[in-house]
Formats: C-alpha cells, structure tokens, sequence
C-alpha cells in the first residue's frame, strides 16, 4: 500500500512540474474598484503589527507573482480530469482531521458524514482521486483547528502576516500548529519514513487552492486601493463566514485569497 500511495504521490509531481514553465496567462475578471473596497469591518482588526506584516505581505506578493502564479497558471493548463483527481486526492487527505474538529464542535452528524466520506473516497474513489462520495450526498465540509478554538470562545488574537503562509491571526496560527502537530497523515508519512511527501503535499496544496483564485486575486490586487487592507478584510470576512458555517455569500463580499497550507 505504501508503494502505491508512493507511486501517486509521485504521479501528481511529474504531472505538476513540468508545468512551472508552461504557465499562461488567464482572463482578466472585469471589476471596478468599488467591488474591492474595505467595510466597516476593517475597523474591528486588530493589526499592532502592521509595519512588519506590510514588509512580508510584499515579500509574499513577489514569491506569489514569480513562482506560485505561474505554477498555478500551468496547473490550469491540465486537463480537468487530472485536476479534479488532483483536487480530489488532496481534499480527501483532509477529512480525518476535518472530523476531528467537528467531534470537537459538537458537530455528530458533519463527522460522521466526514469519516464515511474518507473511508468510500479511500477505497472505492482509489485513495481518493475519484469523489465518489459526493453523489452519495457525503459533501464536504470542512473544519479546522482555527474553527474550533473559535468556538471554545478563543478571540482571534491580533492580525499576523506569515512568510508564505499568509494572512492569519493569532488563534489561527495556534490552530495551524496543531494541526500540524495531529494530522494522522502527516504521522503515518513520518513513522513509515515517508516524510518527503508532507511538504509535496503541502506544495501541491497551495498549487490546487491557488488555481481556483487566479481570476480573483489579479483583480483585487489591481483594482484594490491598498491591497494589504483588502486581503486582510477578505481574510477575516471568511473566517467569521467560516466559523459560523454561513453562507460565504451573505458574509464574504471580497474573495478569499488566503492558501492553507497543510
């Protein structure tokens, strides 16, 4: 099992990399200015470090511009069924721990429904590359460590930048550092000296999410009077959206453009 898991790994990087030079360019999203403004909200951020986080926003718009986009782009360039497998084997990697945070929530049913979505993603989807449980109506809804906190009545800390990682807060960053301490996938990578393939997937993630935003972050980048205002709202609008499992329409005008990196 461990060969095959290793082989697919291994199938994804050599469908993924060669595509680093191949990038695209994408269609533009026709936007004005006013769909990108700041709220009311920005008023309850809390940034006391905004100078330093300001100087790593920029260093991590440069990494975005040079390497991520344009991996990203490439990526776009796949056939969709390759994506959808890649997507899909990356999701399903996410469910145990998505679970977990539910039981932790109190939320019974979403962890059943999370735990029968992996195990028939995992078996009959072949680890996961066919979404198989989705029309079983087993949807995917995911939790985290962030949400959970939350919950506990944890407050979201002041607003943090990391190298990378992105926007984030201080609860959030504790959530991330559990998670990353407690994912079973991670675990089992590590104890079967498999370790190589946890920042592959931590790659292939970040490639995945940031496929899905390229329309949306060009244009709030060019059409945002300060774009690390407008991020950092759009960051906490999807929080808040996300831990009260609301409808990302309702709460979320500006688009999340943050990368989870796990």
């Amino acid at each position: 099992m461990n060969k095959l898991i290793q082989t697919i790994l291994t199938f994804l990087f050599l469908i993924l990399s060669p595509n680093i030079v191949f990038a695209a360019a994408s269609d533009e999203v026709k936007t004005s200015s006013a769909d990108f403004e700041t709220t009311t909200f920005e008023d309850e951020i809390y940034d006391p470090l905004e100078g330093i986080n300001r100087a790593i926003f920029s260093f991590n718009n440069v990494a975005d511009r040079i390497v991520l986009e344009p991996v990203a782009k490439g990526y776009k360039k796949l056939p969709s069924p390759i994506q959808s497998g890649v997507g899909n084997f990356i999701n399903n990697l996410k469910l145990p721990l998505a679970a977990l945070n539910q039981l932790l929530q109190g939320q019974g049913k979403n962890a059943a429904e999370s735990t029968g979505r992996f195990l028939v993603n995992s078996t009959v989807g072949i680890f996961g590359l066919i979404d198989v449980a989705d029309n079983l109506g087993l949807e995917q809804k995911e939790e985290d460590f962030g949400q959970t906190l939350a919950t506990f009545g944890v407050g979201d800390g002041f607003y943090i930048v990391l190298p990378l990682f992105g926007p984030s807060n201080l609860r959030d960053t504790t959530g991330m550092v559990m998670t990353m301490m407690t994912d079973p996938v991670n675990a089992y990578a590590v104890t079967q000296g498999e370790a190589w393939a946890i920042p592959f997937r931590t790659a292939a993630n970040a490639i995945d999410q940031r496929s899905q935003i390229i329309d949306e972050v060009n244009a709030l980048r060019d059409n945002s009077v300060d774009y690390y205002a407008a991020v950092r709202s759009s960051y906490y609008q999807n929080r808040k959206a996300a831990i009260m499992n609301t409808d990302d329409d309702i709460l979320t005008p500006l688009p999340l453009i943050s990368i989870e990196f796990e």
